[in-house]
C-alpha cells in the first residue's frame, strides 16, 4: 500500500480488534508468522514490513527516526483504523513507543517485547553509525553470523535449527542500505521513560528470560515505570521469544488481549 513516499508491504488477516505487529532490526514481518496464524481466528492481525526491510523499499538516507512511526500512522489511516493494539519487539518496540508518544489517541493497548525505553547515548550513537558503515562495507552476512547466538538463546540455535535458519535468513536477506538507514535513524532516538510513565492504556512488557540485549532487569525496570502494566518473562528464550517459545509468547499476548 502506498503511504506517503513509499509502498509498504504488509499482511492483514482475520477480523476483530486490530492488532499491529512491528518487527525488529534487521528482520521482517515473517518473524510474526506464528502469532498471525494463531491470532487471526479472533483478531484482525496486521504485520507490516518497515521501510528498508522485507518487501518494503529502502527509503532515502538519512531519514528521521520518526519516519517509522509516521509510516505506521499512514498505514492505519489508509486502512481506516482509528485505534489499534500495538505490539513491537526490540527496535519495533521503540517505534511503538514513538507512535504512543506522538499519537497516544491512536493506541488502544501496548505490548513491548525485548526492548528498552531509554534514549540513545553518545556511545550508542557511535556504535550504531559504526554498524551502519560496517554492513555497507561488508554486507549483512558477517554481522548476521556474529549475532545469531545473541538474537536467539545459544541453546536454541542448536536445538531449533529451523528457527535459527529463519532468523539467519531474515538478517542475511535484509538490504544493507535499509539496515544502515535504520541504525542511523535509531541513533537519534529520544527517551520514552516520561511518556511511558504517563501511559493510560493497558501495557504488557514481555522479555525472554535469557535475552542478552535487553535483560530481564531492563524489562522489570520498564514495568515498574508504567502504571498498571503487566510483565511476562518467557523461559528458555533469548531476544526473540515469539520465535523461540511461540506458544508461551502468544499465550501471554492472548491473555492480555482477552483482558481488553
Amino acid at each position: 500500500m502506498r503511504v506517503e513516499d513509499i509502498d509498504i508491504a504488509y499482511d492483514d488477516e482475520g477480523d476483530g480488534i486490530p492488532v499491529v505487529l512491528v518487527h525488529g532490526h534487521p528482520f521482517n514481518r515473517s518473524m510474526w508468522r506464528p502469532q498471525v496464524e494463531r491470532l487471526r481466528s479472533r483478531y484482525r492481525v496486521i504485520a507490516p514490513d518497515l521501510r528498508g526491510f522485507g518487501e518494503t523499499p529502502v527509503a532515502p538516507d538519512p531519514m528521521p527516526w520518526t519516519a517509522f512511526a509516521d509510516d505506521l500512522i499512514g498505514l492505519l489511516d489508509r486502512l481506516g483504523l482509528e485505534r489499534v493494539v500495538l505490539c513491537g519487539l526490540s527496535m519495533g518496540g521503540q517505534i511503538v513507543m514513538e507512535l504512543h508518544r506522538a499519537h497516544p489517541s491512536r493506541v488502544r493497548a501496548l505490548l513491548l517485547a525485548d526492548t528498552f525505553p531509554d534514549g540513545e547515548t553518545a556511545a550508542g550513537r557511535e556504535l550504531r553509525h559504526g554498524m551502519a558503515a560496517r554492513v555497507l562495507r561488508e554486507g549483512m552476512g558477517p554481522y548476521a553470523d556474529e549475532v545469531l547466538d545473541k538474537m536467539l538463546s545459544p541453546r536454541n540455535v542448536v536445538a531449533m535449527p529451523a528457527v535459527a535458519e529463519h532468523v539467519l535468513g531474515m538478517m542475511r536477506g535484509t538490504s544493507p542500505e535499509g539496515a544502515a538507514a535504520a541504525w542511523r535513524a535509531r541513533a537519534q532516538r529520544p527517551d520514552y521513560v516520561d511518556s511511558l510513565s504517563r501511559a493510560t492504556v493497558p501495557v504488557l512488557v514481555v522479555v525472554g528470560e535469557e535475552d542478552e540485549y535487553t535483560p530481564v532487569a531492563v524489562a522489570e525496570r520498564m514495568h515498574a515505570t508504567i502504571p498498571g502494566s503487566e510483565l511476562a518473562v518467557i523461559p528458555g528464550s533469548g531476544h526473540l521469544p515469539n520465535l523461540e517459545r511461540p506458544e508461551e509468547f502468544t499465550d501471554a499476548l492472548e491473555r492480555f488481549l482477552g483482558g481488553l
